[in-house]
């Protein structure tokens, strides 16, 4: 797949809506990829599952995972006057959520355009200007005039979800991806072209491919996941933070273009020792550029995935994004390329005998 071909794919990812909850537009996006590949499936809390068609059963299992939901907001109630208190849905610094466009649901099922808000400076007084911005400070303008406006002309619901009004782009010159929600979409992309690329292929696994729900309200549907697939392994790709443009040279860790990232350990999770070495070696030996480092924050699937049963070796694979957690996140097709590279050269190696090692 050429990388035009892989952002035309990223972009179908990307641009759908999909809140924690409300992944039900990232499900018709997957699906139509997954569903040539092996037996597709979705459980009670709506996670998604692509059991290869090679698979047999005897053999032990790796279970891949890759969320599909975005941060976003949800509508808590709505002023008198037409605008709309909102609550955030996963991680968001305050700072980064005023002033732009986002998509509120209508009750028939459409997305409403607005604006979030707060009080123009004008209006302001000294102390409100020196405050730090606040949530409950903000409210949501789709233009309607009175909250009876907002519900029967808008078809605004309390609980509604609320996403990022982005349309993601590719600068082909440059190998530039700009868009939304690459935390985890890029993940998806990359679990659905590495099983399209080893169709057909007898491997020494099975493999099970889980695109999960709710990761960032706590990574909630990986619990799902993991207890119903039970795997011996797991393979968590993520969207990861870059941090290439606000450190020093020497503490630089994740680049854009430099390689998938593989973490040795975050605030939630020590990656299993041997796997993650394996992964780092055979990338090595591949000629297959990679990062690695070590992150006192933040957390992934592979939290509640790692502490299932009796414990599942668990790696990362990490695809750099600058500015996760806001509207636009700039990332690159060459480490999306790259981490499906690493992905399927993992896939082609590990064995019971590997895995038992681990």
């Amino acid at each position: 797949m050429t990388y035009p071909e892989l952002a035309a794919v990223a972009a179908a990812f990307s641009n759908a809506k999909g809140a924690p909850g409300f992944e039900e537009a990232v499900h018709e996006v997957a699906r139509p990829l997954l569903e040539p590949l092996g037996q597709v499936r979705e459980d009670r809390m709506r996670n998604l599952y692509v059991h290869r068609a090679e698979n047999t059963g005897s053999r032990p299992v790796v279970m891949l995972d890759a969320h599909m939901d975005e941060v976003g907001f949800m509508v808590h109630s709505i002023c008198a006057n037409g605008t709309i208190r909102f609550i955030p849905l996963g991680g968001w610094v305050n700072n980064n959520i005023p002033a732009h466009r986002v998509l509120v649901r209508s009750a028939d099922g459409t997305y409403i355009p607005g604006i979030v808000a707060s009080k123009p400076p004008h209006f302001m007084s000294e102390a409100e200007r020196s405050q730090p911005a606040s949530v409950e400070q903000m409210v949501i303008d789709v233009g309607a005039r009175s909250d009876r406006e907002a519900r029967e002309r808008f078809g605004i619901r309390v609980g509604a979800p609320v996403v990022p009004d982005v349309e993601m782009t590719y600068d082909r010159e440059r190998d530039l991806l700009m868009g939304k929600a690459f935390d985890c979409r890029l993940g998806c992309v990359a679990i659905a072209e590495a099983l399209r690329r080893l169709k057909g292929e007898q491997l020494q696994m099975d493999v099970v491919g889980a695109l999960s729900t709710q990761e960032e309200m706590g990574t909630r549907g990986a619990e799902v996941t993991a207890q119903t697939v039970q795997p011996d392994l797991a393979i968590v790709l993520e969207g990861c933070p870059c941090d290439d443009t606000f450190l020093p040279q020497d503490r630089i860790q994740t680049r854009l273009k430099g390689g998938p990232y593989l973490r040795h350990i975050d605030k939630r999770m020590i990656t299993s020792p041997r796997f993650q070495r394996y992964a780092l070696e055979l990338a090595e030996r591949e000629g297959i550029p990679v990062q690695e480092g070590v992150r006192t924050g933040g957390a992934t699937n592979g939290a509640p995935i790692h502490l299932t049963g009796r414990y599942i070796p668990t790696i990362v694979i990490g695809i750099p994004v600058r500015y996760i957690h806001t509207h636009y996140g700039i990332a690159s097709c060459q480490d999306l390329e790259h981490a499906i590279q690493l992905l399927t050269t993992l896939l082609r190696n590990l064995d019971a005998a590997q895995c038992e090692a681990f």
